[in-house]
């Protein structure tokens, strides 16, 4: 092997496309002959292992990925093991004079590249790592004092007031393949459910790759953002962009989302308030990798370090019917459902539910976290963790501190007529809109009509919402200091 044939090893991770790919256009760009590789690492993460969900997604974007791949001439080599030490045998292996990935910033990622690099450095092979998942690195965006952000309107204010973010990269027009070893077979890594197969509501709502990812974009851009202002809270019309399983696993850039809609604003005045708003969303995202990167125990322990003291409830009904769709409240139901049937739940009804649990049922954040992580496609460590500590309100941003959603108030004002219920919760499906939200207030004689019997077709709620909201602001008391301070209307 020559010098010029010395491969240049390409490590995908979160980034499973060719568009907007730095790790890749640094590669192609050498000229060097590209060796195109993906670990499933489950060591190195521990208990942030994939969940069940996000396995599927991944089986069906890394086939995507390699038949992209495959159409240059570039094998996809599939290993398993922990990734640093298969990267750095496959670069000796291979003669690889370089390597390239995108960076991640889970800590067990950063603390694990850190020391591969370390070891490929030590041994003469280039590393390169490259920004392909956010628009700011979490470094780049300061407060005024130097410090990290713990609030989010501010921070997404400085970081729109920086240069925006450079033009996408192009997909590579021709890869030089190198010359690849063996590697698994995806399907031996059985990353699809089969005893049983839970996944047909995943393959009837999904397309996941990069295909479906810029299908999914454009199809938002062109028909979505005019209307996102008014239908994004709405959980019983198609009103989000639902790009966020295509972000976890990097088929979409956030640069590519970020110029699809400066595009569309800039040529449709009917784009421009949707379209910041989605931004919004976005900025969120990138807020999210901000906090883990300056609180690596943000996926386990409260930011709010009071929240240490927290009197949380142990209730394993509870937390059962929550996970199961059977607490009673016909939005949190629904919402539950449509997470275990599709893998997702509209972000409305993640709060409602996550609210639920957390001051409802007054248990501990971390487990409806570790619930959502595994049954959701788009499970990110950091958006997972983030969104969980806001609700429990020991988060980031979280005031005011005790937000108790009511579920029935919710489900009056986000789905009206209660179509998104008697989608998910058809047992209900009978009931008049007045009372769809809250069955427990029918009259026996409508019930009966209705084919709804309390506590058999369908059960009584878990907990009396007044109840619980007071026992949540008690335990909300003790670590926060006078109630005067802590009273909030119910959402």
């Amino acid at each position: 092997m020559t010098a010029a044939d010395s491969p240049a090893l390409v490590w995908f991770r979160q980034d499973l496309r060719l568009a907007d790919n730095p790790a890749l256009a640094a590669a192609v760009a050498g000229g060097r002959p590209v060796l195109a590789v993906y670990v499933l690492d489950d060591e190195t993460p521990g208990a942030w292992r994939l969940g069940g969900a996000a396995r599927w997604w991944l089986h069906h974007s890394l086939a995507a990925l390699a038949a992209a791949l495959r159409r240059h001439g570039v094998p996809l080599v599939l290993r398993r093991g922990p990734a640093d030490l298969v990267v750095a045998d496959l670069a000796r292996r291979s003669g690889a004079v370089e390597v390239h990935w995108n960076r991640l910033y889970e800590p067990h990622a950063i603390a694990r590249d850190a020391a591969l690099k370390a070891d490929l450095t030590a041994a003469g092979i280039a590393v390169r790592s490259h920004n392909g998942t956010l628009l700011r690195e979490p470094w780049e965006v300061r407060s005024g004092s130097g410090g990290p952000y713990r609030v989010f309107t501010p921070f997404w204010r400085a970081c729109l007031a920086l240069e925006p973010p450079p033009p996408c990269l192009p997909a590579p027009a021709a890869i030089r393949p190198a010359p690849a070893p063996e590697g698994d077979d995806l399907d031996a890594w059985s990353l699809l459910p089969t005893a049983p197969d839970w996944a047909g509501g995943l393959r009837a709502n999904w397309t996941p790759g990069e295909a479906g990812a810029a299908a999914r974009l454009a199809a938002f851009v062109a028909e979505g953002l005019a209307r996102y202002g008014d239908l994004r809270n709405r959980p019983d019309v198609d009103g989000s962009s639902r790009l966020s399983p295509h972000l976890r696993f990097g088929e979409v850039s956030p640069r590519q989302v970020w110029h699809a809609v400066r595009d569309a604003a800039a040529r449709r005045r009917d784009a421009i308030s949707g379209g910041e708003l989605l931004l919004r969303e976005i900025g969120w995202r990138e807020f999210s990798y901000h906090l883990l990167y300056h609180a690596p125990s943000l996926p386990d322990r409260p930011l709010d370090t009071r929240f240490e003291r927290f009197p949380w409830a142990e209730d394993e009904g509870g937390l059962a019917a929550w996970q199961q769709g059977r607490t009673g409240y016909p939005i949190v139901d629904a919402g539950m459902r449509q997470l275990w049937h599709t893998g997702w739940m509209h972000n409305r009804v993640r709060m409602i539910s996550a609210s639920t649990l957390t001051k409802s049922l007054l248990l501990p954040w971390q487990l409806g976290a570790a619930w959502f992580w595994d049954t959701l496609v788009d499970a990110d460590l950091a958006n997972n963790s983030a969104g969980w500590q806001w609700v429990a309100g020991c988060g980031a941003d979280a005031a005011p501190f005790v937000r108790v959603f009511n579920p029935v108030l919710q489900g009056e004002k986000f789905d009206p007529d209660g179509a998104y219920v008697r989608r998910w919760v058809p047992e209900l499906a009978r009931l008049p809109n007045a009372l769809v939200h809250k069955p427990w207030t029918a009259p026996p004689a409508l019930l009966a009509a209705a084919g709804v019997r309390l506590g058999e077709t369908y059960p009584h709620p878990v907990v009396d919402h007044g109840s619980a909201r007071e026992r949540a602001l008690a335990a909300y008391d003790t670590i926060r200091g006078a109630a005067a301070d802590l009273r909030s209307s119910a959402a």
